[in-house]
């Protein structure tokens, strides 16, 4: 969290503008700006008072400059250069927010720099304040790369189809699936036979059956969408507790080969003897 705290200065990397910017004068030509939008991250706001000037349904969002937090979702979603200025875990959770603000069937767009020669802190030329950058690759689909700029079209896991792993429903959730929300490598979903009202599962992408052979980074993803994914529990289903388990192998009673992580809210009076928690899996061991 350290590494966190000193990235405060992040908004001094908003340029001024006087003409949209050129990710949102490609996507205009594509015709691929449509619906309710949001431009997230957005700045000073250029892009979204041109397009407000266009008769375009826009807001804009910047924790910084516009920091009312959107309270619905939208049709097509633009955040152009942001995750570029952003540690990680604040790219993840940029990642997180567009996910859970795009409506179903929506779009978003992202635009990241491919012209970065320096990564890491650096002293920011005007503002004289240490501001840190970074190349970015996402594994969403690039519509657009030039020596400068690559631009990726993100719509919700469950709203294509893949053509590998067809017959793993993790792998090809139901179109009608509630996302809870969605990172550039898990997503979590509440499951389809609750053991109690708020159950969610947090499901990598890469399809692989034993949660110890994901990598590092693939964990730690899981992990921190973990944490996320509990405080909208929190917010929508307040509940007493938590149980937390994965089971691995059929023996532990894994019943679909793709490794997904269970959160399961408890609640006062939910079985008569809550005492042991996880150790009920054995119930003979439960009591101790």
């Amino acid at each position: 969290m350290g590494n966190l705290k000193s990235n405060i200065f992040s908004h001094l990397t908003a340029k001024e503008r006087d003409s949209l910017s050129f990710p949102a004068k490609l996507l205009l030509n594509k015709k691929l700006l449509l619906g309710e939008m949001l431009d997230f991250g957005c700045g000073f706001g250029k892009d979204v008072e041109v397009f407000k000037s266009r008769d375009f349904n826009i807001i804009g969002y910047d924790p910084y400059y516009f920091p009312d937090y959107p309270a619905k979702k939208f049709d097509t979603i633009i955040c152009f250069y942001v995750l570029n200025v952003l540690m990680p875990e604040e790219q993840a959770n940029v990642l997180i927010e567009v996910s859970q603000l795009l409506k179903p069937t929506g779009k978003a767009y992202f635009a990241v720099r491919r012209d970065l020669q320096y990564e890491g802190f650096r002293i920011h030329k005007i503002h004289q304040k240490p501001t840190y950058q970074c190349n970015v690759k996402l594994g969403y689909q690039s519509i657009f790369e030039n020596e400068n700029c690559e631009i990726y079209e993100y719509q919700h896991y469950n709203q294509f189809e893949r053509k590998g792993n067809t017959d793993c429903a993790f792998c090809n959730p139901e179109k009608e699936t509630e996302l809870i929300m969605e990172s550039a490598t898990a997503y979590a979903i509440y499951d389809k036979f609750p053991v109690n009202v708020g159950h969610a599962l947090i499901i990598p992408k890469k399809h692989i059956a034993n949660y110890f052979q994901l990598t590092f980074k693939e964990q730690s993803a899981c992990w921190f969408m973990l944490n996320r994914v509990k405080e909208t529990i929190n917010n929508k289903f307040h509940p007493d507790g938590y149980n937390i388990g994965i089971n691995i192998s059929e023996s532990a009673g894994q019943t679909i080969s793709h490794v997904h992580i269970h959160l399961i809210p408890r609640y006062i009076g939910d079985v008569e003897k809550p005492r042991g928690g996880v150790r009920g899996v054995i119930p003979t061991k439960q009591e101790y």
